[in-house]
């Protein structure tokens, strides 16, 4: 609500930004709400129940954790500023801002609702419905070549599926095939082969002869039906009543309208288009070429660049800041890798399934599940970077990372799941609904990832890892059956 309702200092919003805040904002932030509560309830046994002591310490632990996590998630949606389409940066703005107003929410008004509610909370507990994992954390180290190999297998598929998923740039598509325009649209088609309308905005100047010639061209470009106007050399200009004039005639243009047999966003309407273009600008370098086509034209040459220019900025961004938290050289480029192939695989889905996604899905969603879920990696890996300072060699601080880490990534990853593949079933719109798919799915994928690949890139890489980051040299082996008392004894986020 706060950060819907802060959006009254933006010029407006779009419908595909107010679509997906609350369920975007409440699938990336109630991680910080689960751990606030997991850190009070750790504290209150510490404490003895001295409720304000233990919410007091749970806020300041809280904080410091939630901080490096959110950072990175705001990094990601900060990345959507980068699109020269507007959608994007509005998008990015409000996501960023609802990040960052949730962190404020859980350290201030969460605790006063918990310390409220504390009796009915406790009247209501129930047992875990979690899996312990710590059997699960000893197959996956023993079982990390496999892991390896199933890695290097599927990365090539994944990467040719993601570079060759189909996309469609026609808005017209996303909407419901029920609304009166895709309605009218259709029966132009079926009834007139006719799916689109060009307009040409003709500077004013041109000669009738001029005009005539540049007409006759255009008549011969393929799938074009014809030009017309009712402002031309054809009719008196007397003839013609003035309002209509007005609406086609202005003191700088002339509009004229072009029929066309091809479909909007289409290889055939494009290769028109063009051609179309090129026709105009001989004889008239100050017209231009409008209507819904040539929009769809100019969109996939947009986006095109708005892809890589979010990725890159993403990547960097969220680079940097695992970089300066773990201070190394070799992490950022293993949390990364993992991240980016879960997105691979996510992203490559569509392709061997022949479905088609919108634009909008193709540009964002790698920069959502880079910033939502590569949290997911910053946590497994301080947990293996404490166990390692703490003395525990290789194979156990692996072990250890995976046990105290994966109940809280399941959780993590099936509550952003649950937030969005509800709205992804039901929404009629594509648009929306193919994002919250791939976003729910994206979850299930980083989670599986990260709890299998990334345990085994440790394994593959600790030498390094330990040699190019700071505090991740193990320590003497001596102390390791009284350092294996001490992590036993203490609860892992």
């Amino acid at each position: 609500l706060y950060n819907l309702g802060t959006n009254i200092f933006l010029s407006d919003v779009s419908y595909l930004t107010m679509a997906l805040t609350a369920i975007l904002q409440l699938g990336v932030t109630m991680d910080y709400s689960i751990f606030l509560l997991h850190s009070y309830e750790s504290n209150k046994i510490r404490f003895e129940g001295d409720k304000e002591r233990a919410m007091a310490h749970a806020i300041s632990n809280t904080f410091k954790s939630i901080t490096g996590s959110s950072v990175t998630t705001v990094a990601g949606f900060a990345a959507l500023c980068f699109m020269t389409f507007a959608l994007g940066a509005n998008l990015g703005i409000v996501m960023a801002k609802g990040v960052i107003i949730g962190v404020i929410c859980c350290v201030t008004v969460l605790p006063s609702l918990i310390l409220i509610c504390d009796k009915l909370i406790e009247k209501t507990h129930h047992r875990s419905l979690m899996p312990d994992l710590t059997n699960a954390s000893h197959f996956i180290t023993k079982h990390y070549k496999t892991t390896i190999v199933v890695f290097l297998i599927l990365l090539f598929p994944a990467i040719y599926g993601n570079n060759h998923t189909e996309i469609y740039y026609n808005i017209d598509k996303s909407l419901p095939q029920s609304l009166p325009s895709n309605v009218a649209n259709k029966k132009l088609s079926e009834e007139f082969g006719m799916s689109n309308i060009h307009m040409v905005m003709i500077k004013n100047g041109m000669s009738q002869k001029e005009l005539s010639n540049m007409q006759k061209e255009i008549d011969k470009v393929d799938g074009e039906i014809g030009m017309n106007s009712v402002i031309g050399s054809s009719i008196p200009s007397d003839m013609i009543p003035s309002s209509m004039k007005e609406m086609l005639q202005s003191d700088e243009y002339e509009m004229q309208f072009i029929c066309s047999n091809y479909k909007s966003a289409t290889e055939k309407v494009n290769k028109q288009i063009n051609e179309i273009n090129n026709i105009v600008m001989k004889y008239s370098p100050g017209s231009m070429v409008i209507g819904e086509a040539p929009l769809m034209n100019d969109l996939e040459t947009v986006t095109n660049v708005d892809l890589r220019n979010v990725n890159i900025a993403s990547i960097v961004a969220i680079f940097v800041i695992i970089a300066l938290v773990f201070r190394s050289i070799t992490l950022p480029v293993i949390l990364v890798a993992v991240i980016e192939f879960a997105i691979f695989v996510n992203m490559c889905i569509p392709f061997y399934t022949h479905t088609q996604i919108p634009f909008i899905a193709s540009i964002v969603i790698g920069t959502i599940q880079l910033g939502a879920t590569v949290d997911y990696a910053i946590l497994m890996t301080n947990n293996y970077k404490g166990a390692r300072m703490a003395g525990l060699e290789k194979k156990e601080a692996v072990q250890r990372a995976v046990a105290s880490s994966a109940q809280s990534i399941v959780v993590s990853a099936l509550s952003f799941f649950a937030s969005t593949f509800g709205v992804g079933v039901y929404s009629n719109i594509d648009m929306i609904s193919s994002l919250c798919i791939l976003m729910a799915r994206g979850a299930l994928i980083s989670m599986v990832v990260v709890i299998f690949v990334l345990p085994a890139m440790y394994m593959v890489f600790d030498k390094v890892i330990c040699a190019t980051s700071a505090g991740f040299r193990s320590g003497t082996k001596g102390k390791e059956s009284k350092t294996n008392e001490i992590l036993k004894s203490k609860t892992v986020s």
